[in-house]
């Protein structure tokens, strides 16, 4: 898985003075100016090696103003990667810069910021699944972690349950798995399933690195 701030100066209070015919109401107006929000194009955050790619569905309004990834407020990605063991040590979306130190990668299946999912059109899905195959059969992660199950339905076409966890499907030879959406907003899962998911993740980690090593 977040909004962006509105930036409204105080341009000044109307004057208290009554103007007009007596017994006339004066027409309220606006003493404050909305101004747009500069945005950044979240950059990908993968290198060469990664093992697990996390792929979130879009960008929220405050990860682009801010140019990071699960930046909302109310956004428990960063928590749950350090409670799970997926990462050592505490880290926020300032550093998602350092996901590969861990061989971890982060990407959107669409570039364009949005407030929610509703305005996202469907020949935008078809592009950024077509852009995903190709960054994935680049960068051959072992692991394919879509984040959220509404993101998962979109790219298999999926109706109906969907459990948390890996999946049979495969993405371009990697192994799927479905995390679920950490907004704060989303309340079809508890923080405690949500974090048995990030862990179950991290084990499952764990198992490829171990294999990994063995055939070093």
């Amino acid at each position: 898985m977040m909004k962006a701030h509105e930036i409204s100066p105080q341009l000044g209070k109307a004057s208290s003075r009554p103007t007009g015919r007596p017994g006339e109401r004066r027409p309220k107006t606006s003493s404050r100016l909305t101004l747009p929000v500069k945005t950044f194009e979240l950059r990908d955050r993968i290198k060469a090696g990664v093992r697990v790619l996390f792929v979130g569905i879009n960008p929220g309004m405050r990860s682009a103003a801010l140019g990071r990834h699960f930046a909302g407020y109310s956004n428990r990605f960063w928590k749950l990667l350090f409670e799970s063991g997926l990462v050592p040590e505490p880290i926020g979306c300032e550093d998602d810069h350092r996901l590969p130190e861990w061989r971890y990668g982060i990407t959107n299946l669409i570039a364009r910021a949005t407030p929610g999912i509703d305005t996202l059109r469907p020949e935008e899905y078809t592009a950024g699944i077509g852009r995903l195959r190709r960054k994935v059969r680049r960068y051959r992660p072992e692991i394919v972690a879509f984040v959220g199950v509404s993101l998962f339905r979109a790219i298999f076409g999926k109706r109906g349950p969907v459990r948390l966890g890996r999946q049979r499907e495969r993405f371009e030879g990697a192994v799927v798995f479905v995390l679920p959406n950490p907004s704060g907003r989303n309340a079809n899962f508890s923080y405690a399933q949500m974090l048995t998911a990030f862990r179950h993740l991290a084990s499952l980690n764990a198992r490829v690195a171990r294999s990994y090593a063995r055939h070093a």
